[in-house]
């Protein structure tokens, strides 16, 4: 089944009590198995998906922020260790090999180790990272992968993805302010899955937040988009659906998906999902 699975959905690094986790999603597309970010949960959001790790051969990383890095090292290292026996080839921003290669060294002790005693094949020679460039960039049978750079500062490397198919067209909008060029990058898109936040819940949660100052609000304010504002942009593109992804906040029982669908309503009259961990969006 063609389908978007949001393994992980809530914005940020951080988890408290009851939270949802950082970002990760499954794309399933006509074959192909495709992990977009790969922030903390993302290994058990793909087994609860029922997907084999040792399957996992395509990942794609959208900019260097922890939420959507942190457990790739530890997903492919799991992956190793559940029977991962052929190429992984991952595509991500200038500095994520530096990452990757910090991490094997940090596990070499336990990668040496299961190599000698339990006559695993060498990690590091399954793994591919690769650096994604404006436009089209990847090319596999019938699916072409293309990225538009995004505006979430202060990082420059950072990148909306579109994923299409003879069948579907998936677009993630990655992590940015409001991107009036995304429209046309996604323009008729089966689903848009766009990152959002609810602007009037911010002051609650930076107050949840000791060890951050007023630049938090900033980052936020300069660098995500509101709920409305993906609304709109899902509009001019004409897509089919539009997911919220990796939002903010995230599990605040505050605020309920009636506000959530408030924001969106008046802007969007097309299929609606918002985001939570584990949820399933059929493409077919």
């Amino acid at each position: 089944m063609n389908k978007v699975c949001l393994l992980g959905t809530k914005g940020g690094p951080s988890i408290r009590p009851g939270s949802s986790n950082p970002t990760s999603s499954l794309l399933v597309l006509d074959g192909h198995q495709i992990v977009v970010d790969c922030g903390l949960g993302v290994t058990r959001g793909l087994v609860d998906q029922g997907m084999h790790l040792k399957d996992v051969s395509l990942i794609f990383v959208t900019h260097m922020h922890s939420d959507h890095y942190l457990e790739l090292g530890p997903l492919l290292h799991t992956a190793w260790t559940a029977g991962l026996n052929s190429p992984i080839e991952i595509w991500g921003p200038d500095g994520l090999d530096a990452y990757w290669q910090a991490f094997l060294a940090s596990m070499k002790a336990d990668i040496d180790l299961r190599i000698d005693d339990e006559g695993r094949p060498d990690l590091a020679n399954l793994v591919s990272i690769r650096t994604i460039g404006e436009g089209p960039f990847f090319q596999a049978g019938d699916l072409s992968v293309s990225a538009l750079r995004n505006l979430h500062p202060p990082l420059i490397d950072t990148f909306a993805l579109s994923f299409q198919s003879d069948k579907h067209h998936v677009v993630f909008s990655g992590d940015t302010r409001h991107f009036p060029e995304l429209a046309g990058f996604a323009k008729g898109a089966d689903i848009l899955i766009h990152e959002a936040m609810l602007e009037e819940a911010l002051p609650e949660l930076m107050a949840k937040i000791p060890n951050a100052d007023d630049r938090l609000m900033r980052h936020w304010l300069r660098s995500h988009t509101t709920a409305s504002d993906a609304a709109k942009i899902a509009a001019e593109a004409g897509v089919t659906a539009l997911a919220l992804h990796h939002l903010i906040p995230s599990g605040d029982m505050a605020y309920a998906a009636s506000d959530w669908n408030a924001a969106v309503a008046p802007h969007f009259d097309g299929t609606f999902h918002l985001g939570h961990d584990g949820l399933v969006i059929p493409l077919d």
